[in-house]
């Protein structure tokens, strides 16, 4: 699995919600209504199919943040136990500035250096990108460089997306302007540098073409102008390539960025199924995209929420051959509630299905072809027409 500094939960929130951008208000407030977003106002209420008593544990919450508001208290830290009480993994309590940071992230911009790093098998962390612009950039850091230590903490065997969160410094909450120290490694030299954090902005889709016959789309996350980007993508490779869609590592971001990824791809019709406060709702591709070039979706454990989203579409559409190992299952549906402090809940109050009717939350989505290593030359395979899909 790899990571970048970009999208990394802040510190205040358990392993599960850090491993992904919440799928929230997004859905609720973006793709229903048909508007982003904005200042979160009461919490979601009863979902058929939720986490455990939706209704009951969205008013626990905001009754505890409110009681600790009249008796001179942090609502924050009380609606933080309520939610730790309430069994629901994916709730998380953003502080007012954590919540902007989060928002902002949603925009392609974040605080961070400017790498992203994957683990190999033996624990090693191992730097596969390096920002144009970006301060690790100015201070010499390259691809192929082992990552050893951040702030002197020794990051070999950690989880990626905790070393992620040691590069923005979510503990301390580090801001842009604040200095990261970096022990790396590059062959038999080994140095420590010092970088300052900046707020850098980032582009999701990233396209390249493997040969004349197959362009790779990769989409890191579903930031704000992703499914424009995809589309004008489509419409410059040329005709009769094929086209692998790259998910792999996508933790997820804006469902209407998600919906219009799969318009690029889709003549209109069904995306997904959700469910809000009991009543069932779907999403809809736009009509006019792409449906004669050949695709295949590449996905991993890493490929999480919105992207599931996406992928479970294409599947159940017969549009795309998935190719990969099954990913992360979250297809949960979360609401934000504005606390007496400012600082915000986000509580689980259903599901998505993908339009099959799968069920993605805890489950996945089963790649049509299972491969780890070595996966998008699979895919080049599929699309060439050499290999038979089972």
């Amino acid at each position: 699995m790899s990571g970048r500094d970009l999208f990394c939960q802040p510190r205040r929130f358990g392993r599960g919600a850090a491993l992904t951008l919440v799928f929230a208000s997004v859905l609720v407030a973006g793709a229903a209504t048909g508007s982003l977003p904005g200042d979160p106002g009461e919490g979601g209420r009863s979902a058929s199919g939720a986490a455990p008593s939706p209704a009951g544990h969205a008013e626990d919450v905001t009754r505890a943040a409110e009681e600790a508001a009249a008796d001179g208290k942090s609502p924050m830290e009380a609606a933080e136990r309520a939610v730790s009480r309430s069994g629901d993994r994916w709730a998380a309590v953003y502080s007012e500035g954590e919540y902007e940071e989060f928002e902002a992230s949603l925009d392609g911009r974040y605080t961070g250096v400017g790498l992203e790093a994957r683990g190999d098998r033996d624990g090693r962390i191992e730097v596969t990108k390096v920002q144009s612009g970006s301060p690790a950039a100015a201070a010499g850091v390259r691809a192929g460089d082992r990552l050893r230590s951040v702030d002197g903490r020794s990051v070999e065997g950690l989880p990626v997306t905790d070393v992620v969160s040691l590069l923005r410094g979510d503990a301390t909450g580090a801001t842009a302007g604040s200095t990261v120290r970096l022990g790396l490694e590059r062959a038999a030299r080994a140095w420590t540098e010092t970088l300052r954090r900046a707020l850098l902005s980032t582009d999701s889709v990233t396209v390249r073409r493997l040969s004349d016959d197959t362009t790779v789309i990769t989409v890191a996350a579903f930031t704000k102008g992703v499914g424009d980007s995809v589309r004008s993508a489509v419409r410059r490779t040329p005709a009769g390539a094929g086209i692998v869609l790259d998910l792999r590592g996508n933790s997820g971001g804006l469902v209407t960025e998600a919906v219009s990824t799969a318009s690029a791809f889709l003549d209109g019709g069904l995306v997904a199924t959700y469910d809000v406060d009991g009543d069932q709702r779907a999403l809809h591709a736009q009509g006019g995209g792409d449906t004669t070039s050949p695709l295949v979706a590449l996905v991993d454990g890493g490929t999480m929420s919105a992207a599931e989203l996406l992928t479970g579409a294409l599947q159940d559409r017969g549009r795309a051959v998935v190719v990969g190992s099954r990913t992360f299952g979250k297809g949960s549906v979360q609401m934000p509630s504005r606390l007496p402090d400012g600082s915000v809940a986000e509580l689980t109050v259903g599901h998505y299905r993908t339009p099959s009717g799968h069920g993605v939350d805890g489950r996945g989505i089963t790649p049509d072809l299972e491969a780890d290593d070595g996966a998008l030359e699979r895919a080049e395979t599929v699309l060439s027409g050499l290999g038979d899909v089972p």
